[in-house]
């Protein structure tokens, strides 16, 4: 005779396999800890940057507030509060904000590289005669006298461990001329276009 208890000891085996598929404590933590983190490196970047991230009003308001807030102990609160804002985002938003500071990064490892070449370009101007000639060449619209007096002042703010102002003075020549080559080019970009769009009309 079949047993009326078998099978209803108060659970079925589907319970077990959805027990089974719920992430596990420590993956929760790690998840939270990435979260936090995130939120963080959100509070860090600059207040304008923070503003053009995609996320919802409330997480960006939360964000903002901590920025304000001086107070450590006050600081610590509203830092939980913006994990708490952060653990309510879908994956989606997770990720959309994700890329946001990777794309960041990038620009900023990009940046870097163009700064330490200015650096070079400066150290071999002071080393080397011959780099101001390369440099007038590829440049001739700059003031020759000008750069050369700056080099030369800017030797003997090292010779003398003077302050260096000649020195950062021709980094920053540097600078401004890769700023305009840039704009230069994305002019020229602008106007390639322009006159495409002319040529199609023509059809």
């Amino acid at each position: 005779m079949p047993n009326p208890n078998r099978g209803s000891c108060g659970f079925q085996s589907t319970e077990f396999e959805q027990e089974y598929e719920r992430p596990s404590k420590s993956q929760l933590k790690r998840e939270m800890t990435a979260l936090q983190k995130l939120g963080q490196e959100l509070i860090d970047q600059p207040r304008d940057r923070v503003k053009r991230v995609p996320m919802p009003d409330d997480v960006r308001d939360a964000i903002l507030e901590c920025q304000l807030i001086k107070d450590h102990e006050g600081r610590r609160r509203q830092l939980q509060y913006v994990g708490k804002k952060m653990r309510s985002l879908e994956p989606e938003e997770v990720a959309t904000i994700q890329r946001t500071i990777d794309s960041w990064r990038g620009a900023s490892k990009a940046e870097t590289a163009t700064m330490h070449s200015f650096e070079k370009k400066r150290d071999k101007l002071l080393a080397d005669d011959k780099a101001l000639t390369e440099l007038l060449e590829q440049y001739p619209e700059l003031d020759a006298q000008h750069l050369r007096t700056l080099i030369r002042n800017a030797r003997k703010e090292q010779a003398e461990n003077k302050p260096p102002k000649a020195y950062r003075e021709i980094f920053q020549i540097l600078k401004q001329l890769h700023a305009d080559s840039r704009k230069a080019a994305n002019a020229a970009d602008d106007d390639e276009e322009y006159e495409g769009e002319d040529e199609s009309d023509d059809y």
